[in-house]
This record gives structure tokens, C-alpha cells and sequence, in this order.
């Protein structure tokens, strides 16, 4: 019988050796019988979905709430990958048959107590070879990503920079994202996120971050922390791993800003606008002029020279006055800053401006009490010849302050420049309320009209009748919303009908 053992590959230098990787983990080695491996062998990737498995992969298995990765390692093994990283307890599961598997196709296992903690392990331990790299570390309630991908294309015009695809920052996608790192790279920009307690400090024992930033702290995932005060409690958690020779970046304008600097165990600066961060002054350079140019961004004087920064909005002025304090850290020059603000292009669902027959600003990546009234904020100024129209959804994860938050949204709604407000999700029945209730008890100069659905279809219908050339239409809503199905009809002028909608 044929061993089902993957054609020879060509060769590619591993990233970690085994010997190392169980040094790191404190794991259990588990060789095919009979095979004496190389000294040197080891892995050349790694991943956590048998599906992405390229030959000579290290396969973390991850046990989830609804998947348990120890039924794909054949799938792994199939795919080219010479090694497992499986749980110990797993070894004895018959059904899973691991170490009879793994040596069928002549690879290897690597068992620890805790998959997930030996993933995030080997990262540390594969970061640990690359001492000459300055690691940086982002983390906030919002404006995390856009942060990261200014001060990237900024630190890029000087420097080899690596950073996480997309929004890769979690408890597996900031070490997969570690082991993108290789001998050239002088800068690695990480972002660091959170969907539970304790998330940020297992982030930065894996990052051990030489500087770090944090954006803000709002009201995104108060649902799972329960307060704004414990989510700033849980960011501050970046400087966790500070000896004394890092560097931690703080919004000056942040109500918790002499809390994020209390006791941090090196550097603090302040980074923002106004006169007190002037070099003279001992703070961080600021543009030295600004000038709001609508839909098509700001243009800023920086050190003499003016560039156009194209993403619209303070929000996202304040992402790229976070991003140039980073990049005077690192630092680099004036020009690699101006140019790194030149070609920073809006990220998919955050600020998109998307003109056609309508012109839509597609702004739904996420969503949260802040962001929302900073949307708002941003079109209410926005001086447009035709109609404005608000289209909002639900703002999700917000716990128990989720109807109180939605009711201060209406609130807002009702005294906003929209010409027509249209809401969708279950959430925002408590802004309908607030909506049809505000002129009674507030000086709205008008009521604004309305429509409310819990329906994507009734949502997409109503638009498509409301709709003219030349309105305005903003798109906002949590993530779970989806509400960029809306955008291409609306764009184009066809029906607004989202296929497949409910």
C-alpha cells in the first residue's frame, strides 16, 4: 500500500525549528516511529484553518466553542503540513486517532496543555529572533486599522515595514500575523483588538511592544466590559509589558488620559492639535495649518508644505495626527510623512466615498455610540447641493446600554441636517421612539422624517422609492448589518432590492 505521504515540495527555510518551537512551548515532541528528524527541521508557515494549509505549514489545532481544529489534522497533513499542534488531552481521543495519523503522513506533533496559549507562545518565541526590530503596537476603540495603515504608509517611504493583513488583531490573528516577519523587516506596526477581558494583556505578552499607541476609549464592546472606565482598564493593558525604555502614545484630548499615563513603566507622550504639542513645547509636531475640504479630505501644511489627506472627516484627521505621532517616534522624515498622508486610500466601509448617480458614503464596517455621532457630525457640516439622507443601523454589542445609547442616537437624529432618516434593526426601535418623541421636549428647529424596519428588503424598497440623482446618502451601521449590500443599487440607480434579503 502506498503511503498517502504529499509529493516532495521545493525547499523553503523554516521560520522556527522543532527543537525550538518545544523549547518555547515547554511541549511534547511526538515523531513518526522510526524517523530520526533532521536537527534542523521545522516549519515554513503557519495556520489555523486546514483549508490555508500550505506545504511545510505548522497546523495549530484550536478547540472553539463550535469547531474543534483536531478533526481537520488530516486535512492539514494533506495539505502539506509536517506538524500538528495538539492539545495533550486529545492524544488519548480514539476517534481522533492524532499520532496515528500524523505518522502516516510522516509528520510530526508538538502537544501542550493549551493549543491557543502555544500558538500565541511560538509567536513570542519567533518574535524573540528579530531584536533589531521596532515593534509597534495600536490599540483603541476605534480607528485602530486606518491608524495602522497611515503609519505604515508613512514609515514605508524609509523604512521595511510589516503589519497585520486587514484587521488580523485578535487572539490568532495577531500571532499569525507575527510570523509574517522576516530578517529584513526594520518596522513591525501590530493592532492589537479585544472581544473579552484580559485580551490585550495576552496581545502584548505575545507583541512585548517597543512603542504603542492608543487611539481612544469609547464605548465599543462596553457590552462586554460593562463600562468605559473597564475599557480603559483593559487598553491601558498594551503598556502591560514595559520594562522602562518603551514609548506610550496617548490622546491628550481623552477623558481617561492621566489614567492611561499613571504608573506606565517608560516613555509617555501626548499626541494631538493645539500648540502644546509643538516641538518647542516639548510634545509632538502638528500640521502646522488645516483645511476642511468636504468629501475630498483636509488638506494639511505639514513643515511647510501642503499635501491632501484624502480620507474626509475629523475622526479621520485624528487617526492621521495618531499615525504622524507615531511615525516622529520612529522616526522619519517630514516628506515620508506628507507622502505616507498622499497616498492613504479609505478602507473597505470606513468613510468610503462612492459617487454614481447618488453619492454614498459607506461607513459601516462598525459601529458605536462614538463613531455614529462622529458620522454624524461629519455630513451635518458637510456643505452638499442636495438632499442628505441618514441611513442607520443597528449599533450591536453595546449590552445593557444598548437602548439607552440607541435613544440618545434619535435624539441626535432628530435635530441633524438629514432631509429623511431611515433606520434598520432592532435596535434602533428605541431611536424611532426617541425620533417621534424629540420636538416635544427638545428645541429641534423641524422634526425630521423617518422610517423604520427591521427588514433589509423593506429597507432597500423604501430607499429605492425615496432615492433622487444628486441626494447624499450615508451608510452607518454595526458590522452585523451589512448595510454595503445597499450601495452598488444605489450607486448605480438600479432597483434598490438587496438579493437574498430577509
Amino acid at each position: 500500500m502506498i503511503s498517502p505521504v504529499p509529493e516532495p515540495q521545493q525547499k523553503v527555510s523554516p521560520l522556527m525549528n522543532f527543537t525550538d518551537l518545544c523549547n518555547a512551548l515547554k511541549g511534547r515532541r511526538i515523531s513518526p516511529a522510526g524517523k530520526i528528524p533532521p536537527e534542523n527541521s521545522g516549519f515554513s508557515s503557519v495556520s489555523i484553518d486546514s483549508r490555508t494549509v500550505k506545504p511545510g505549514a505548522l497546523f495549530a489545532a484550536l478547540s472553539g466553542a463550535v469547531q474543534d481544529g483536531h478533526r481537520y489534522a488530516e486535512a492539514a497533513f494533506k495539505a502539506g503540513a509536517v506538524c500538528a499542534l495538539v492539545d495533550e488531552s486529545k492524544l488519548e481521543d480514539r476517534g481522533l486517532n492524532l499520532v496515528e495519523t500524523a505518522a502516516r503522513y510522516g509528520a510530526e506533533l508538538v502537544a501542550v496543555g493549551n493549543t491557543l496559549r502555544g500558538l500565541q507562545d511560538a509567536a513570542r518565541a519567533y518574535l524573540e529572533k528579530f531584536p533589531g526590530l521596532k515593534k509597534i503596537g495600536i490599540t483603541g476603540s476605534a480607528g485602530k486599522t486606518t491608524t495602522k495603515e497611515i503609519a505604515a504608509a508613512m514609515l514605508g517611504r524609509e523604512k521595511q515595514v510589516v503589519m497585520n493583513r486587514g484587521n488580523l488583531n485578535s487572539e490568532t490573528g495577531l500571532p499569525l500575523s507575527v510570523f509574517e516577519v522576516r530578517p529584513h523587516h526594520e518596522i513591525g506596526i501590530f493592532e492589537l483588538g479585544m472581544n473579552r477581558r484580559g485580551e490585550i494583556a495576552e496581545l502584548a505578552r505575545v507583541l512585548k511592544p517597543d512603542l504603542a499607541l492608543i487611539t481612544n476609549i469609547g464605548s465599543a464592546h462596553i457590552g462586554i466590559l460593562g463600562s468605559k472606565r473597564a475599557i480603559a482598564e483593559e487598553k491601558k493593558n498594551i503598556f502591560a509589558e514595559f520594562s522602562g525604555g518603551e514609548t506610550a502614545l496617548i490622546p491628550a484630548d481623552d477623558e481617561y488620559r492621566d489614567f492611561l499615563a499613571r504608573d506606565v513603566k517608560g516613555l509617555v507622550r501626548f499626541y494631538g492639535s493645539g500648540p502644546q504639542f509643538s516641538p518647542s513645547s516639548g510634545g509632538l509636531a502638528e500640521p502646522e495649518s488645516l483645511r476642511d475640504l468636504g468629501l475630498k479630505g483636509t488638506e494639511i501644511v505639514w513643515a511647510g508644505e501642503k499635501v491632501r489627506f484624502s480620507l474626509p472627516g475629523k475622526h479621520n484627521l485624528r487617526n492621521a495626527l495618531a499615525a504622524a505621532a507615531i511615525a516622529r517616534e520612529v522616526p522619519v522624515s517630514d516628506r515620508a510623512i506628507r507622502e505616507g498622508l498622499a497616498a492613504v486610500k479609505p478602507l473597505f466601509g470606513r468613510s468610503e466615498i462612492i459617487e454614481g448617480r447618488v453619492t454614498v458614503i459607506q461607513d459601516c464596517y462598525n459601529a458605536n455610540p462614538e463613531s455614529a455621532a462622529e458620522a454624524l457630525d461629519f455630513c451635518d457640516d458637510l456643505e452638499y447641493p442636495g438632499r442628505k439622507i441618514y441611513v442607520i443601523g443597528s449599533m450591536l454589542e453595546l449590552g445593557d446600554a444598548s437602548e439607552e445609547a440607541h435613544r440618545e442616537l434619535g435624539q441626535r437624529l432628530a435635530s441633524s441636517s438629514a432631509d429623511q432618516v431611515f433606520l434598520y434593526g432592532r435596535e434602533t426601535e428605541a431611536a424611532a421612539a426617541a425620533m417621534e418623541t424629540a420636538p416635544e421636549y427638545t428645541d429641534a428647529p423641524r422634526q425630521v422624517p423617518f422610517f423604520h424596519t427591521n427588514s433589509m428588503d423593506g429597507l432597500s424598497r423604501a430607499l429605492e422609492d425615496f432615492v433622487e440623482d444628486g441626494d447624499l446618502v450615508l451608510l452607518k451601521g454595526s458590522r452585523g448589518c451589512a448595510l454595503e449590500r445597499l450601495t452598488a443599487a444605489l450607486a448605480a440607480g438600479e432597483t434598490a432590492a438587496v438579493k437574498g434579503a430577509v
